[in-house]
């Protein structure tokens, strides 16, 4: 069966999709999509997927949008091993963590709304900064109090989760925006755990093969 991913490689979108089929051990081929040439929105692209938005991914004659859509089915498809929870509390909780970052600080900080806020709205790269800053910090305040809770390694225990798969690109996403991260120690421990397994260290934006040199 043929996997095709395609993404682009600093996308936090893609970056958990590409964490999903490591964990999983699923071979897939890589298609990177330009978002900063605007080849998303080449016809090409767009046939595949109307919406164009990255990440796009075709499992065998199924093709999938929606980065938390797509982890969902390769979670359901390739079981083990498991994204979430048997118990359907912790189950619905993971969820809920995973959609702090993927619905409420990843759809404000997305590059189209950054270029909006640009071109159109004439505001200048500093106030930018702040603005994805800001929404960063105000989903990482209740992402810290989970994780306060937690006994770790990871957001949920001992087990990588739904909600890590989404909270490394965030956190990658943060230090690249210079975000003072002193206020999310549990978070910064998290992430740092993370990075020792190797289905998050390969997903790495900078180990792609459309990366920038």
């Amino acid at each position: 069966m043929s996997r095709v991913l395609y993404g682009y490689w600093r996308s936090s979108a893609s970056y958990r999709v590409r964490i999903a089929l490591g964990l999983k051990g699923l071979d897939y081929e890589n298609k990177g999509i330009d978002l900063r040439t605007g080849a998303q929105g080449g016809v090409g692209f767009k046939l595949l997927n109307p919406q164009g938005f990255v990440p796009y991914f075709i499992d065998g004659d199924v093709g999938l949008n929606q980065s938390l859509a797509i982890l969902e089915y390769i979670d359901e498809m390739y079981p083990e091993p498991s994204l979430l929870d048997a118990d359907p509390v912790k189950r619905a909780r993971i969820r809920a963590a995973a959609q702090i970052i993927v619905c409420d600080i990843h759809p404000v900080d997305n590059l189209r709304v950054l270029k909006y806020l640009k071109t159109e709205m004439g505001q200048e790269q500093e106030a930018i900064d702040d603005w994805y800053r800001h929404w960063i910090e105000e989903g990482f305040k209740p992402l810290e109090e989970i994780a306060e809770g937690s006994p770790g390694p990871y957001l949920f225990g001992d087990q990588v989760t739904l909600a890590d798969v989404c909270i490394a690109p965030q956190m990658y996403n943060a230090r690249r925006m210079r975000t003072d991260l002193s206020r999310f120690p549990t978070l910064v421990e998290i992430d740092k755990a993370l990075m020792k397994l190797p289905a998050f260290l390969n997903a790495r934006p900078e180990a792609q093969p459309d990366a920038d040199s």
